[in-house]
């Protein structure tokens, strides 16, 4: 029995904790379930397709540094400051402290909050740009948004530039009560002066957006452009049910179903988010299309002009 004692159990044990420490080891977020299909994507290739499965082409959530890295020239861009609200101004608590919900997200996203306001080129052409994100706080909009909101339109004046908006949002802030709801009337004050200044405000609705965002900024573009599949309401899907006691129809609320119904004027994949917003920008701006590469050389010229002349003369005395 020296043999088992000798040579088995140390082969075992040290087997064992070569696995132990080998999954240990391994990151948690290697790969990625998708919520509509099922189907597990790595990572790496689930980042390369803008968070899109590739089975069924569900938009996953994407994270406002990452949407702007595909959208803006070279995946280049300058992060604006937002003025600091103040902190708490309810001393707001249910389970948690409202300060600690904000460090829990802030330790979960490594955002400081919900949006974040860039600016840079698109297509040549300099742009501002704010994304929420839903990651943080379900993207809620409170004083920290409408600030953003307010310091993208005052920086889209002074540059000149068009103001895009990424929404996605379960609405209002509660835990700012009162104050998050004022940030409606001042988004669209916001939204106004963009529009007052005759620049383009674009908005690009992901899903979820609901609440009051869809009530306010949202819902005010120049142009209303959605991802596939996005969920724009104000109330649910399942309140509405429950307030109606009725089955709502198919697709309800989703991005395609307000495009037939006239609430949208574009649904676009977000592989080809950044090419249509280009066009669209430049001809909102009135500036001329893109060009894709480099123009070929003119066709080298036969005749000099003198040559041309005296060959349409020609032409016309035979005439």
């Amino acid at each position: 029995m020296n043999w088992i004692n000798d040579y088995v159990r140390p082969r075992i044990n040290s087997l064992n904790t070569l696995f132990t420490s080998t999954k240990r080891e391994m990151p948690d977020n290697l790969w990625r379930k998708c919520d509509e299909c099922g189907t597990m994507l790595f990572h790496r290739e689930l980042a390369e397709a803008l968070n899109v499965c590739p089975s069924c082409q569900h938009h996953m959530h994407i994270s406002p540094r990452d949407r702007f890295t595909a959208l803006f020239d070279g995946g280049t861009y300058h992060e604006l400051p937002v003025p600091e609200p103040i902190a708490d101004p309810l001393q707001f608590r249910d389970e948690k402290r409202y300060p600690d919900r904000i460090r829990d997200a802030r330790r979960k996203t490594g955002e400081h909050e919900a949006t974040l306001l860039a600016e840079g080129e698109l297509g040549r052409l300099p742009v501002v740009a704010l994304a929420q994100d839903f990651s943080f706080m379900g993207g809620s909009m409170g004083m920290a948004v409408g600030n953003a909101m307010i310091a993208g339109a005052e920086r889209a004046v002074k540059r000149r530039a068009p103001f895009v908006v990424f929404s996605a949002a379960g609405g209002a802030r509660m835990q700012e009560g009162i104050l998050s709801l004022m940030q409606m009337p001042r988004t669209t004050v916001a939204v106004q002066m963009v529009k007052e200044a005759g620049l383009p405000y674009v908005v690009v609705l992901t899903n979820p957006t609901t609440g009051g965002v869809t009530a306010s900024y949202a819902m005010l573009g120049d142009v209303q452009i959605a991802e596939p599949n996005a969920l724009i309401c104000f109330a649910g899907p399942r309140v509405i049910e429950q307030t109606i006691r009725e089955t709502l129809p198919e697709g309800f609320q989703r991005a395609e179903y307000l495009l037939d119904h006239g609430m949208l004027d574009r649904v676009i994949h977000r592989r080809e988010m950044r090419d249509e917003l280009a066009r669209l920008l430049r001809l909102l701006m009135n500036e001329t299309p893109r060009v894709h590469g480099d123009l070929p050389a003119p066709s080298p010229v036969a005749q000099d002009v003198a040559e041309v002349v005296e060959a349409a003369k020609s032409g016309a005395t035979e005439a």
